[in-house]
This record gives C-alpha cells, sequence and structure tokens, in this order.
C-alpha cells in the first residue's frame, strides 16, 4: 500500500463541534490527576463550579457531569418528570429530533410543533398550543437553543414571554450545547428552568463533559418526580458540589482543561466573546450570498452565531463537494443532517477561532466550490474580508 505524503500545516476542522482546542487548554489537562477527594481537587472544583455559572449567567447551580448532551437531556427529564407527562417540543432540527426520540424512550408523552427546519421555535405557536392547555397537563417547553444542523437560533426571551403570557406552570428547559460561550445566554434573566451544555463546542474543550443549570423550580420538581435516576440524580450532585466535591469519580482531566477554558473566556470577556462569535457569523453569510448560495436559515431573526448550514443547488450533492475540500485542502466542513444529508454543508465558527481563521476557511470553501463544479459567483472570500476590515476599524475611523 502507497503510504500518502506528508499534508503540512494544521487540519483546518470547521465542524460545528467538536472544535480546536486551544494550546493552554491541552496544556493543562496534561498533567497527573490529584487526589478526588483532597484539598488541591476541592479548590479546583469549587473554582469549576463557581465560574461555569457565569457563563450560563445564574447564581443558581450548574451541575457537572462526565457525560456527552445526551447524558444532561436525559437528567433533565428524568430529574423533573414522572412516567406519562406530557412535554412540548419544537421540532427545529436534528437534535430537537433526538430529543423528542429520548422523551419517548423515558414513557413520557411529547407533544411536539414542526417546522420546515428554517427557523428557529415561533414564540407565539407556543404562546398558542400552552393556552389551549387549560387543566396545566405539560409539564414542560423543551426548545433547542441552537439548532446545530440548521444553522437556526431559537430566541429563548421570546419562549419565556410567550409562557408567561399563556399564564403556565410549565418548566421551561433548553438545549444550548452548542449555545454556551458562542450565543447569547440569560439562565436567571429569562426565567429558563433547565440548560443543558456540552464541552466541546463553544467552551474549547474535548468531548466528555456535560453542564446542567437549574433553577430552584426545577429542583423543587425533582423532589416529586418519579422517573427512575441513579447515575443522573441531581440530590447527590448538588449534596457532593456544595463542598467541591463529586458523588463519584471526576473527569479530572477535563476539569484542568475546563479551569482554563473558563479563565480564557474570562480574558477575553463574554461579551466580548459573544460579539466575536457574531461577527465571524456574519462574515460566513456575507460570503455564502456574494456566492449566490442559499442560507438554510430563511429569517434573520434566528441567524446563528455558531455555524453557518448552506444549501446545495439543485443536482449537486453537498457530500461530493465536502470530500473534494477535505481531500483537496484538508479541512472538514460539518456533513448535512437528516433531510438535510446530501443537500447541505455546514461551516462552523465557533469556540477559539478569528478572523484569518475564517477567512482562510472559507477560502477553501470557494477554491472547493470551484474544483467540485458547482455553480457559483466569485467573490465571497472577497465580501467577507471586506467585512471583517471595516468592523475592525475604530469607531472614528468608521464615521469618517
Amino acid at each position: 500500500m502507497t503510504k500518502e505524503p506528508r499534508r503540512p500545516g494544521r487540519h483546518f476542522l470547521q465542524i460545528p463541534g467538536p472544535t480546536p482546542i486551544p494550546e493552554r487548554v491541552l496544556a493543562a489537562m496534561n498533567r497527573q490527576v490529584l487526589d478526588h477527594r483532597g484539598p488541591d481537587f476541592q479548590e479546583l472544583g469549587k473554582r469549576v463550579l463557581k465560574g461555569v455559572r457565569a457563563l450560563f449567567k445564574t447564581e443558581g447551580p450548574v451541575i457537572i457531569y462526565p457525560a456527552s448532551g445526551t447524558g444532561a437531556w436525559e437528567a433533565a427529564l428524568t430529574n423533573t418528570l414522572s412516567p406519562g407527562d406530557r412535554v412540548l417540543m419544537v421540532e427545529t432540527g436534528q437534535f430537537a429530533v433526538l430529543w423528542k426520540q429520548m422523551v419517548d424512550r423515558l414513557g413520557l408523552t411529547a407533544e411536539v410543533i414542526q417546522t420546515d427546519w428554517r427557523i428557529g421555535a415561533d414564540a407565539h405557536e407556543i404562546e398558542t398550543h400552552l393556552k389551549k392547555d387549560k387543566a396545566h397537563t405539560i409539564k414542560a417547553v423543551c426548545v433547542v437553543h441552537n439548532e446545530t444542523s440548521t444553522g437556526c437560533r431559537t430566541r429563548l426571551d421570546e419562549i419565556r414571554r410567550a409562557i408567561d403570557a399563556a399564564r403556565h406552570p410549565a418548566l421551561f428547559m433548553t438545549d444550548s450545547i452548542s449555545g454556551l460561550a458562542a450565543a447569547d445566554l440569560r439562565h436567571d434573566e429569562w426565567g429558563i428552568d433547565v440548560t443543558v451544555a456540552g464541552s466541546q463546542k463553544g467552551m474549547m474543550l474535548p468531548p466528555g463533559l456535560s453542564f446542567t443549570a437549574v433553577s430552584a423550580k426545577a429542583v423543587a420538581a425533582s423532589k416529586e418526580a418519579k422517573l427512575t435516576r441513579a447515575y443522573f440524580s441531581w440530590d447527590d450532585m448538588l449534596a457532593m458540589n456544595e463542598q467541591g466535591f463529586f458523588p463519584y469519580t471526576p473527569a479530572t482531566g477535563l476539569l484542568f482543561g475546563l479551569d482554563e477554558a473558563i479563565r480564557l473566556i474570562e480574558e477575553e470577556g463574554l461579551e466580548n466573546v459573544l460579539a466575536r462569535h457574531e461577527r465571524l457569523a456574519e462574515a460566513t453569510r456575507i460570503a455564502v450570498r456574494a456566492w449566490g448560495l442559499e442560507l438554510n436559515c430563511r429569517d434573520a431573526k434566528y441567524y446563528s452565531p455558531a455555524v453557518t448550514t448552506v444549501l446545495m443547488p439543485d443536482g449537486h450533492n453537498a457530500d461530493a463537494f465536502r470530500k473534494v475540500v477535505l481531500d483537496r485542502f484538508n479541512m472538514s466542513l460539518g456533513t448535512g443532517l437528516n433531510k438535510l444529508a446530501g443537500k447541505a454543508f455546514r461551516i462552523g465558527h465557533l469556540g477559539d477561532t478569528n478572523e484569518l481563521t475564517i477567512l482562510g476557511a472559507l477560502t477553501g470553501v470557494e477554491m472547493g466550490l470551484e474544483l467540485a463544479g458547482v455553480p457559483h459567483k466569485k467573490g465571497g472570500v472577497q465580501a467577507a474580508m471586506a467585512y471583517i476590515a471595516d468592523s475592525a476599524k475604530p469607531a472614528t475611523a468608521k464615521a469618517a
């Protein structure tokens, strides 16, 4: 077998997660583990449990599981609900579909509001549905904050207002796995009861940690919930976390990395991090429009700051295009999922990324479109570059 020659330079990982890991985070994880019942670990535990709360903008607890975001989904449901409970969900994309499948498997009853996968959850439809539930038998409203498959973000503040307008007591749960540290998220201010997230997206860590921010209302619901839980019980975690410890062996190496990732976000400033994501997302969308291609998200209100999903022209396969880009330019783009399979590709622009990284990625896309024979106009990279250069100017220069 002929060995392929070495490919110089780094691989461009432009999928919407896992995302590239900063060198400082890698270095932080490259150390000996601690006694997870000792004082040094206790100091680390207290520090990360406090630091992560600021990212959710909550004064309440954030539970950290050694699990993917799927584990946090299960914890959210099993700790707050009982067999047969009705759950209102909105199918905004593939991850909403998967969450609904979990609801079914746990013996809950899902009521699903459908979309065309080109918008986020519509607050008015949720309000209308809840108003019909006069007996308040719906126990939870579950929506995906940032739908990674479609490039659409749900406006959580609007969902909160819709639940309030319906005067409905349902718990408000959201999946912000690709939203945390990438999209504006205000757990307390927006009255969210359960927010779940993962380590491998905006948090700039490897997969393996999940985060669950919980309100006092959610904790109270957990005292009455009847679904079976063991590993994912909040009670055990909350009790041990108060002292900086965990009820079972934690993922110490990932917690070292989490500590450093929180520090990086604090040094940049969370609001600056969120503004950077919005800026790079807009640059990406400008390039897509200049190429004459179509954004999957059809309403600017729902644009995602974490990922842009691009529809392929009729007669052209997105996966064939992605293969050209990978083979020729050593760049991974996100695949289309479920009903978007073969019909769309995704450009991730979240985590530890900057203007030059995105311009490099967009250059790879534009060259790939040419080599793959995908109909497009030239100049997408130039348009994005002009936007980025203008946004970098001081305010006084822009005014002039």
